[in-house]
């Protein structure tokens, strides 16, 4: 059985304490392979393993077909979780899985890669056949508990990456070509002082033949830059043409076609936010998480966060049910561009109102007139974002909302408003009825209730009317939203625990 290093020890090691300390699920899962023997390495730059394992970047594993299933089950039994790639841009050998390091806050992302697939970021179209070798001739970390490329490997690696990786048709590459570039170029550096010039041609004549291994030995320790090597990387592409996944015609016509997705999700993970998964799914299909409670409990906050910390791994969704603050649909914008003017002219408002000087007199002529005309048009806007939001779910996004549509209790957070009006034709009543009758149907899959005292939502929101706070706030508890799973949290705690306890109920909702 081989070594398991504990994490003090780790640190005594690498020197304590580290800038960038190893995830606690990371030491978890790299002391688990140790402990069943997984053939496995880390297989990109031994030069950023430590940002790596303090979550700075994605985890690249080369595993051993015959380990696949084992290390899989690790992680599974660990609580990470496979998410499949929207149409096919993980290559077939790479599977994608996330974990939650709940002590850091973190999402680790762990690529098993069960063949060495190289290219560019959006169709990797090269197999480099040198799985048995390269785990052969992998190394212990002298400082973490990993197993790396030896350097020699590592070198030779390198400058053929840098050859099939480096183009700039790729948009992903091309978009961040001066970061990149300087990437390869820092980790030849770092790796030139500590690979023989002559082991390397060895190693090089072995896997790819000496008359490639002469011009690439001289490449690496060469003066010229790595992207501009082009006798090179002529003769590297015409070596692994026969391990190609589609010839050239195809293989553009694909890539293409994945740059119009990629640059298609960009804009809607911006500005549309339509229905759309772009890049990564959830396992099993999304889910429709929304935060409630009353003004001032942080739900914008809290969703803010959650998107940070969920999109740049998983298609998130957000979709603000409100009439406050939030995005406004097109449908809603125009009667919102006139609020402040009507709230300049209506010094008091009547019963029922939140905001502002309430009074107890009964809407009258005018304001149940705007109000009714206010009411049709919110509840149509709610109606057509419950169905986007449950849409979204079905394909695999999950959906952030920022409070969500009842009638459970009248009056209330995102109730209905014609309740209010004793006038109104019951034909309206029941069109605006409807929309909340639909939310009743589809109904989210979790509820994050974020409690605050009286006081601290008088605080928050100083406009807001003490009554309607005091009572906003009793009523809170007695929401169900039957079909979902409701939980409670306190947001009186600092920030940091609001949020660590929303992530963990998101996660175990994944």
């Amino acid at each position: 059985m081989k070594e398991i290093i504990c994490r003090d020890e780790v640190e005594a090691i690498a020197g304590s304490p580290t800038e960038y300390p190893i995830l606690p699920l990371l030491l978890v899962i790299l002391n688990e392979f140790h402990r069943q023997n997984i053939s496995y390495c880390y297989w990109k730059s031994s030069r950023r393993v430590h940002l790596v394992l303090a979550g700075e970047g994605d985890l690249d594993l080369l595993v051993a077909r015959e380990d696949q299933h084992r290390v899989q089950s690790i992680l599974l039994q660990r609580g990470c979780k496979l998410f499949p790639s929207v149409a096919g841009r993980d290559h077939p050998s790479i599977l994608s899985f996330l974990g939650y390091d709940e002590p850091s806050g973190r999402l680790i992302h762990l690529h098993l890669h069960l063949r060495l697939v190289v290219g560019e970021r959006l169709l990797k179209n090269y197999h480099i056949p040198w799985e048995d070798a390269v785990l052969a001739r992998s190394v212990r970390h002298n400082a973490f508990p990993i197993r790396i490329l030896d350097p020699v490997s590592e070198a030779l690696l390198l400058v053929i990456r840098s050859c099939l990786e480096l183009r700039r048709l790729d948009p992903i590459t091309l978009r961040n070509w001066a970061a990149t570039t300087h990437k390869f170029m820092l980790d030849r550096e770092a790796l030139a002082t500590r690979v023989d010039p002559g082991m390397l041609h060895d190693s090089a004549t072995e896997l790819i033949g000496k008359d490639v291994a002469d011009t690439l030995v001289k490449a690496f320790y060469g003066e010229q830059a790595l992207e501009d090597q082009a006798r090179l990387r002529r003769r590297v592409q015409k070596h692994f043409a026969a391990y190609r996944s589609y010839n050239a015609v195809e293989f553009r016509l694909r890539s293409v076609g994945r740059a119009i997705l990629w640059l298609w999700g960009g804009l809607n993970k911006r500005f549309l936010h339509l229905p759309r998964p772009w890049s990564r799914r959830a396992p099993g299909g999304g889910c429709v998480v929304a935060m409630i409670g009353i003004d001032g409990s942080g739900k914008s906050t809290a969703v803010a966060a959650m998107r940070a910390w969920l999109g740049t791994e998983i298609d998130t969704m957000p979709i603000y049910f409100g009439t406050g603050d939030g995005r406004p649909s097109l449908l809603l914008w125009p009667l919102k561009l006139i609020v402040p003017a009507l709230t300049r002219a209506l010094k008091t408002k009547p019963r029922g109102a939140s905001h502002g000087k309430v009074t107890a007199q009964a809407p009258g002529l005018v304001y149940g007139g705007l109000l009714t005309v206010w009411a049709l048009v919110v509840a149509r806007e709610k109606r057509i974002k419950l169905v986007a939001a449950r849409r979204a779910a079905s394909r695999g996004l999950v959906v952030l909302a920022d409070r969500y549509p009842q009638d459970e209790i009248l009056g209330f957070n995102d109730g209905p408003l014609l309740t209010r009006l004793t006038g109104a034709p019951p034909w309206l009543r029941r069109f605006e009825a409807s929309a909340y009758a639909l939310a009743r149907r589809l109904p989210p899959d979790l509820v994050i209730k974020l409690r605050v005292l009286p006081e601290t939502g008088a605080r928050r929101e100083p406009d807001m009317d003490r009554a309607v706070i005091v009572d906003r706030v009793a009523a809170m508890d007695r929401l169900t939203f039957a079909g979902a799973r409701v939980v409670c949290i306190d947001a009186e705690q600092p920030l940091t625990d609001v949020i660590g306890e929303v992530k963990h109920e998101i996660w175990r909702q994944l």
